[in-house]
């Protein structure tokens, strides 16, 4: 089994030695790179590039620079996707993201998760677990999402939360760790 076999797998796998992984990262951060250098005004050209960094995207995606992410090919965006400047997506597994998805600045989505054990840290081993965002979710800003999470259809997530166990539909939630502090009635 190879190490993205390993990862896909939600295995220990190594991230750090693995030369496939390395190169795939090296690819994704040079566009980022790239994307990041992109004048606002070249919509076209953003628009373009973020379709080839993300695996699969809806027609109406803006991300704001600067914009960081492992892989790319594991990134899911919905429709009408906006995230606001310094978005980080630690995406060595699936990140998905619904419709109208809005994400405030310095966010971070963490799918890797290292071992407590420092000798297999130390041997570059981790395991990824994704992360699932339901339609009409709102991010404030300086949002972390723990690896593993799903958060559900039409909740919001208050500025400066750690999320760290799933959220469900129809909830304001925030806090560290973030919870569920009031429900969302039509």
């Amino acid at each position: 089994m190879t190490e993205k076999e390993k990862c896909v797998a939600g295995l220990l796998y190594n991230a750090n030695y693995d030369q496939e992984l390395i190169q795939e990262r090296i690819t994704a951060k040079d566009l980022c790179g790239e994307y990041n250098q992109l004048k606002n005004s070249d919509t076209e050209g953003r628009t373009s590039l973020l379709k080839k960094i993300l695996g699969k995207s809806g027609q109406n995606i803006c991300i704001e620079p600067t914009f960081w992410c492992d892989y790319g090919y594991n990134i899911e965006a919905g429709e009408n996707f906006y995230a606001n400047h310094n978005l980080v997506i630690l995406d060595c597994a699936k990140v998905t993201f619904g419709d109208n998805v809005f994400i405030g600045p310095n966010c971070s989505f963490y799918t890797a998760s290292h071992p407590i054990d420092a000798k297999q840290r130390n041997e570059g081993l981790e395991t990824a677990h994704p992360i699932q965002v339901g339609n009409n979710v709102w991010f404030g800003g300086n949002v972390v999402v723990l690896p593993g999470i799903s958060i559900g259809d039409n909740s919001v997530i208050g500025a400066g939360s750690v999320v760290t166990k799933d959220i469900p539909d129809n909830v304001v939630a925030v806090g560290n760790p973030c919870k569920p502090v009031r429900n969302i009635e039509p």
